[in-house]
């Protein structure tokens, strides 16, 4: 079910997909299947496509294997919307299962291009992703479990997926290792200024709130 993790989609891609996969959603509905089950299926997914393609330098297929996986963000939260369900459960699943999606495949490309791939640079910069992204999340998580807000930056989900996921696909088919490169250390940076801003943001409210004594 969608959770505060889910791919953030704009208006118009958001009604194409749905309108994609409504009759998907409804068969599965239809044959017993749950939206947790899609998620969970979905991740699976990811993380195969992430840590068995990956590591052997099949960026490419992998690539296009963790596409085939990548849209149960969508089909989920539309079954969800099917069955009217809003559920704290399945907002939890899903972001812990997003973390585990988003660790697997930064984690991939760190083994491919610390072993095979032979690019310490990228599988460094992978590695910041990997770090960084999961302390993005936390952040978010952390603050709100206080009863604060954290839901600003500039690296959401999708931007950091989309951007990995299409410049990793070409560069298994020829794209130059150094556009990739620059992508992680883009991303990484994006992440850093990203906690850095929900850490301001979390701490402007801490200092607004009534000290004790009022």
């Amino acid at each position: 079910m969608p959770g505060p993790g889910r791919l953030m989609l704009n208006r118009h891609a958001r009604s194409f997909f749905t309108a994609l996969f409504t009759p998907l959603a409804r068969w599965l509905l239809k044959i017993g299947v749950s939206a947790d089950a899609v998620t969970i299926i979905g991740t699976a997914g990811v993380v195969v496509g992430a840590v068995v393609f990956y590591p052997l330098g099949q960026l490419w297929w992998g690539t296009l294997f963790i596409t085939a996986f990548i849209f149960s963000d969508v089909l989920d939260g539309i079954m969800a919307r099917m069955q009217d369900v809003k559920s704290r459960w399945g907002n939890f699943l899903d972001s812990t299962l997003d973390r585990i999606a988003d660790g697997a495949l930064f984690a991939g490309l760190a083994i491919w291009f610390f072993t095979g791939g032979a690019n310490t640079p990228i599988a460094v910069a992978a590695m910041a992703c990997l770090v960084l992204g999961m302390v993005v999340s936390y952040a978010r998580a952390k603050a709100e479990s206080l009863g604060f807000t954290a839901n600003v930056g500039i690296a959401e989900r999708a931007e950091r997926l989309v951007s990995v996921l299409v410049v990793t696909g070409f560069t298994g088919i020829g794209l130059p290792e150094a556009v990739l490169l620059v992508t992680l250390v883009l991303l990484a940076a994006a992440s850093f200024i990203t906690v850095i801003q929900r850490v301001v943001s979390v701490r402007r409210q801490a200092l607004a709130e009534p000290s004790p004594a009022d």
